[in-house]
């Protein structure tokens, strides 16, 4: 009996951290407005893995609400033609003690892929974008939009 009560609590304890870093992981889940405010992002996750695109931008529609801005900076001459909207500039985040990491950040500004690092401050998304490592890197903070 005393086996069976070792085993529940057990159980009991480990899935409820399961549950509570999965919380805490998903808290990045929504719509971010960057620093600029001029574009807002979706970040949503697929299996265990975070992602983001891009929902609204200044000036990304036309006077009908098409959109019409698209994302020329890029290097592949290929996909310069693509729109703006619903393109995906986060990808492959995986939520570890208090960070999300191991993903990159496009920046259709410049056409630049970065490696990246994610964390709250306060209610303040703060995203580092890197090249090599995190020291050589540029913060910016995005807030709930």
């Amino acid at each position: 009996m005393k086996r069976i009560a070792f085993i529940l609590i057990t159980l009991l304890f480990t899935t409820g951290k399961m549950f509570a870093q999965n919380t805490t992981a998903d808290k990045v889940l929504g719509i971010w407005l960057n620093e600029e405010k001029d574009a807002k992002v979706e970040i949503y996750k697929t299996g265990n893995k975070y992602y983001g695109k891009i929902i609204w931008g200044k000036n990304i529609f036309d006077a009908e609400g098409k959109p019409t801005r698209t994302d020329i900076k890029n290097p592949d001459p290929k996909l310069k033609s693509r729109p703006l909207i619903n393109l995906v500039i986060l990808t492959n985040f995986t939520y570890d003690d208090g960070e999300w990491e191991g993903g990159k950040i496009y920046d259709p500004k410049s056409g630049k892929t970065y490696s990246c690092v994610m964390k709250f401050k306060g209610e303040i998304l703060q995203i580092k974008g890197y090249i090599g490592i995190t020291l050589f890197g540029r913060t910016t903070v995005w807030t709930r939009g």
